[in-house]
């Protein structure tokens, strides 16, 4: 018997390591999905389901996806089969913080924590080659654009920020703030320039809600961000380019051309917008928006849309609020500011609070300019790292009410 648990045992830190090594590889995850579902099952996941849900985080995954799910029944799908792209199902993915989160315990923290640095510093590496080496951004051998590239160093940079201003050792400080420095040095170099933005407000609102009665660390720190951030800013070619084309997509705008980044946003806000104020309530379905886009430009406003597509396909709405309201109306903008309030609640209640306000801060300021909650990954990364850091501070709570009881 105890060699049949402790194979069961085994099989499940199995599935746990692999998916936090494998989950930037899309073709792995369909191993990876299905055997960490069993391995949930083998744990007796279903028994504690009953548990789990009365988390609200939790509550609001299932909501937003149930929702999503009933959108189905008032999609205007296309005949030409678009709509097999499928960009919503992404918004699944959340699903998968119920296993995980379900699944982690004192004795597994040590391996999950280990596979996932190892698969977050590997694909740092490889990120850091393709701009040094080859001269490329992004990553492309995992398909993940420089967007996708730029947002996990962000997540990095926040973490280890945290880190940074909780460390009691000055070694350790030390070590957090020069990842800090690294992999703020690296996205400077990716053109993601708004997720830049928002990493960099993020980290000034952490180190904010840390010393914000101690005003003049606080300062201090903050004219260091302000010193560093300009520092690298002039030592990057990239961030300067990038500077320029922000002036080249205004000047086109002037003349009536939307046929720039800039220019395309402020397009797909507009129709999104409108096209949220035409079915307020239950959006277009899921599903639909995409398609809703690139029928609607051809005659909205006089068509001076419409050649947008030519620019870049149609895919999202470049905005998390607008994709989920064209997609299923208010119901669905109610249901993800429930599941952004909750995920922060779940830090807040685990006495994170300060982690979950540097986290949800980063994921609302991105979310602005991109549909950021369907991310490549990102939104894996983000659940793991929410589960581990729980999981983390529940078992450190629990040995110091023993070490005192």
């Amino acid at each position: 018997m105890q060699a049949n648990i402790t194979r069961q045992e085994f099989f499940i830190r199995i599935a746990l390591v692999f998916i936090c090594l494998g989950f930037w590889k899309g073709g792995l995850n369909l191993f990876s999905f299905p055997l960490l579902g069993m391995a949930w099952l083998m744990d007796g996941g279903l028994d504690r389901f009953k548990q789990t849900i009365r988390e609200p985080f939790v509550q609001a995954i299932l909501i937003l996806c149930a929702l999503l799910l009933l959108g189905l029944l008032w999609g205007d799908f296309p005949e030409d089969g678009r709509v097999g792209r499928a960009k919503w199902v992404k918004y699944y993915v959340l699903l998968i913080f119920i296993p995980f989160y379900s699944l982690l315990n004192k004795e597994r923290l040590p391996w999950v924590i280990g596979a996932l640095l190892t698969n977050y510093f590997s694909v740092l590496a490889i990120g850091v080659y393709y701009w040094l080496v080859m001269g490329d951004q992004g990553i492309p051998p995992l398909r993940m654009s420089y967007l996708g590239f730029s947002a996990m160093l962000g997540i990095g940079i926040i973490v280890a920020s945290y880190l940074t201003c909780l460390c009691q050792s000055v070694k350790l400080r030390i070590v957090s703030g020069s990842v800090v420095l690294v992999l703020l040095l690296v996205q400077f170099h990716q053109n993601g320039r708004l997720l830049l933005l928002a990493t960099l407000i993020a980290v000034i609102f952490l180190v904010f809600l840390r010393y914000r009665m101690e005003i003049r660390k606080f300062m201090g720190i903050f004219v260091s961000v302000l010193m560093i951030t300009t520092i690298f800013a002039s030592g990057s070619s990239v961030f300067q380019d990038r500077w320029v084309q922000v002036k080249s997509d205004i000047e086109l705008l002037q003349q009536g051309d939307y046929r720039s980044s800039l220019g395309y946003r402020l397009a797909i806000w507009d129709v999104g917008l409108h096209g949220i104020a035409e079915r307020p309530l239950w959006g277009h379905g899921t599903g639909a928006p995409e398609s809703y886009f690139e029928h609607t430009i051809v005659t909205y406003r006089n068509g001076i849309y419409k050649n947008l597509p030519e620019f870049q396909k149609t895919s999202h709405y470049h905005n998390d609020w607008i994709e989920i309201g064209m997609h299923i109306g208010i119901l669905g903008i109610l249901a993800l500011l429930f599941l952004y309030w909750s995920w922060y609640q779940i830090f807040k209640k685990n006495q994170l609070g300060m982690l979950g306000a540097g986290l949800l801060s980063y994921i609302f300021l991105a979310g602005l300019t991109d549909a950021f909650i369907i991310f490549s990954k990102i939104p894996i990364l983000l659940l793991m790292i929410t589960a581990i850091a729980i999981s983390w501070q529940k078992s450190n709570l629990n040995n110091h009410y023993q070490r005192t009881a």
